[in-house]
């Protein structure tokens, strides 16, 4: 597969491995509290965003929208696009690299972009994600004008759409709505009582067998078979089965080749995606800042280049359902966390500077609110949610490796499991005000090996079963979690620690899984621990950054 080189291409293949992880303060509470705990606004560095959130959000996110810089060779008020192009590239990768890290296997990543970094961007997206897992370009129509001064004007911009896993995409993605064209294809020209129907298999075909050369006498009399070179594109019996169904239609004198009908109410509800979106299907960059951020904001200074709520909410509509989780970390005028809000998706925005506060901030809470734009009136939003705001804290390991003064039990929970268990952490997997985060089961139900060609999938074939490799429970003494923060005791791998912790294990799902243990100091011996089945594992010096 071809790849991009480019200056600085190997530091910047490193570049999110190095990123120290942060803490992540909340800094104030909008709507409803109990709602607020699913969604997050972020004010700070993407990448360094986007490092804190794999401890929690690994493997979670069913779709992210980006709208980074164009790299135009401009400069905008908000943001600089004016990198030199092996900067740009270098500054894509490693978020690239960490989005990866957080979409679900069955999610999917949409940026948009131009012609300036485009190619060089499906490229770069072929390497990260697996050219594979390459869904489609759209053709998205940004501007129903054009400009004078151009040598030729641009009226669209390109949408790169990857799956984390194509095949497992394609069996959830949504269709979208037929549009009035598309549904004013089904016609009733002959009254049928079911409705109105369309063309199905529409007489003959160009290829097929002698069998679909069979004679068909119609209503008028007149007996029919293919010209010479066509067939017949049924066969005999769906011919004769729908003709006993009332569902051939042979022209309003009883005349004409026949066609199977198709009706509308056994139709899916819907159609497949296409590649080119209008301006009219999906808002253009003028709409959104004219008609829509202009009248919200009238003394605040839009972005340049808005996205519309309906390019959002066609992209999220495709691509995700209610409750599932969406992010954006190029947040830009906040439009991807208000779709996703109006459409009942839980959301994470990640934006830089002081427009993160002055911009996404105060139109989040309007949308809250239930602010009436963009596309409320099409979803039927009326207000209600919540959401935190926060901003980047402290590094969680400063350079010695130690962990900061403010790390909290479940914060360094979320690192451990991330660590051992390479997946987001759940508290709900473990008990509550216990050590005990959670007992991990290590699946094989893959019938070839990761790397071996991919086979083609016999219906005839039962999948294997699928295959317990290991299961082991995972223990934090940490922050007192016993109750005690004295040397020697609730932090402390002690006989009286163990037994508790024993205790405890024999009343979890699991109790004949091995146990690894993470405490700040053990006080036992190698032969105790292996009786017990325990794996001890040292604070801070055991606590790597994954």
């Amino acid at each position: 597969m071809p790849t991009l080189d480019w200056l600085n291409r190997s530091a910047a293949f490193t570049t999110a491995a190095q990123v120290p992880y942060r803490l992540l303060d909340t800094v104030s509470t909008h709507g409803d509290a109990a709602q607020a705990q699913q969604n997050l606004l972020i004010q700070g560095d993407n990448l360094q965003a986007l490092k804190a959130l794999l401890p929690f959000y690994r493997g979670r996110v069913k779709c992210i929208f980006i709208d980074p810089p164009y790299n135009t060779q401009s400069a905008f008020e908000h943001y600089d696009d004016n990198l030199e192009h092996s900067q740009w590239l270098s500054m894509m990768l490693p978020r690239l690299q960490l989005l990866r890290e957080l979409l679900r296997e069955d999610g999917s990543i949409w940026v948009t972009i131009d012609d300036n970094e485009g190619h060089y961007l499906k490229v770069l997206m072929d390497e990260v994600f697996g050219r594979r897992n390459f869904i489609a370009t759209i053709a998205w129509e940004k501007d129903k004008g054009g400009r004078g001064d151009a040598d030729i004007s641009t009226s669209q911009d390109m949408i790169l759409a990857y799956a984390m896993q194509r095949r497992r995409w394609a069996e959830t993605r949504n269709l979208i709505e037929r549009t009035d064209v598309q549904a004013g294809r089904f016609r009733n020209p002959d009254n049928d009582p079911r409705g109105p129907w369309r063309q199905g298999d529409d007489g003959t075909a160009k290829s097929g067998t002698e069998k679909q050369r069979f004679p068909i006498v119609l209503p008028s009399g007149r007996s029919v078979v293919p010209k010479a070179g066509r067939f017949w594109a049924f066969s005999q019996e769906t011919f004769e089965r729908a003709r006993a169904e009332g569902r051939v239609y042979f022209g309003k004198n009883g005349d004409r080749l026949p066609v199977i009908k198709r009706y509308a109410d056994v139709v899916r509800e819907g159609v497949a995606p296409r590649t080119w979106w209008t301006a009219e299907e999906a808002g253009t960059n003028q709409s959104a800042k004219r008609d829509h951020l202009s009248k919200m904001f009238p003394g605040l200074e839009p972005f340049a280049t808005p996205k519309p709520e309906q390019l959002l909410q066609r992209i999220l509509h495709i691509s995700s359902n209610p409750d599932d989780l969406v992010l954006d970390s190029f947040l830009g005028s906040g439009t991807t966390a208000a779709v996703a809000h109006k459409m009942g998706r839980r959301w994470i925005g990640i934006e830089m500077g002081e427009h993160a506060a002055t911009h996404c901030l105060p139109r989040l809470e309007k949308v809250v609110a239930g602010e009436p734009g963009g596309i409320s009136q099409s979803v039927g939003w009326q207000g209600g949610g919540g959401f935190r705001f926060a901003r980047l804290g402290a590094p969680v390991f400063d350079a010695q490796g130690c962990i900061h003064p403010e790390v909290r039990f479940a914060t360094l929970a979320a690192f451990v499991w991330q660590q051992e268990t390479g997946t987001a952490f759940d508290p709900a997997n473990g008990r509550a005000a216990t050590p005990w985060l959670g007992t991990h089961s290590v699946i094989d139900s893959c019938s070839r090996l990761p790397d071996a060609p991919e086979a083609a999938i016999s219906p005839e074939i039962a999948p294997p079963e699928p295959v317990l490799r290991s299961r082991t429970a995972y223990y934090l003494l940490f922050n007192g979690i016993l109750g005690d923060k004295r040397p020697a005791s609730g932090n402390v791998l002690t006989r009286a620690v163990l037994d508790a912790l024993l205790q405890l294990h024999a009343t979890t799902p699991h109790p004949e899984a091995p146990l690894v243990v993470y405490g700040e100091a053990n006080r036992l011996g190698p032969e105790t621990l292996a009786r017990a089945r325990v794996t001890f594992r040292h604070i801070p010096y055991d606590v790597k950054a994954r």
